[in-house]
């Protein structure tokens, strides 16, 4: 009779909860990303001209590594949820006292453009816009649009770290500008 110890609703837990598996997902299944945590963590392979350790390569056809397979999906949940991050960078242009631009807004839109370099600089899209060409002379807006993605992935592995450092220190500002923590200077 009396208070819960603990009042637990869901509102209590950060938004970003909700939609976070899809970019987690996609960086989790990310050709770069497996590159780094396969050596880390798995010790494969144990360096270069050394056999397998397993007996064999079995490439990604068991659990759970069958679910890299899943990457070109999340690229695509990726893509939608970097268009609501852009829409939210290009709203914070509005104060309600009118146009305007606040360290919060280059943040998040520093935020934007990284998460966008790291998106379409990715290995699947790659594949998507022009991989599967036989013959790249006959559409030459494809054999454009996959020259600038190849461009774009030779930098990936700089886009996946300085887009991941960003992500944090975006989140870490957001949240410590709406708890009142510290005030969002306004430069015009």
């Amino acid at each position: 009779k009396g208070e819960p110890l603990v009042n637990f609703t869901w509102w209590h837990i950060s938004p970003a909860i909700l939609m976070m598996w899809a970019p987690l997902g996609f960086r989790l299944t990310c050709y770069y990303y497996r590159k780094a945590y396969y050596r880390a963590f798995f010790w494969d392979p144990p360096a270069c001209a050394v056999g397998e350790l397993h007996g064999g390569y079995v490439g990604e056809r068991k659990f759970p590594f069958i679910l890299q397979n899943m990457h070109r999906y999340f690229l695509y949940l990726a893509i939608i949820v970097w268009g609501f991050l852009t829409y939210d960078a290009i709203r914070a242009f509005f104060f309600p006292s009118g146009f305007g631009m606040g360290v919060g807004t280059l943040v998040l839109v520093v935020n934007s453009a990284l998460l966008g370099l790291y998106t379409f600089s990715c290995h699947s899209l790659r594949h998507r816009v022009g991989g599967c060409m036989d013959c790249p002379s006959k559409s030459k807006s494809r054999l454009k649009l996959w020259q600038i993605v190849s461009s774009l992935n030779a930098r990936h592995p700089t886009f996946a770290w300085c887009s991941l450092v960003w992500v944090a220190f975006s989140d870490l500002y957001i949240r410590l500008v709406a708890t009142g923590a510290i005030t969002d200077l306004r430069l015009f």
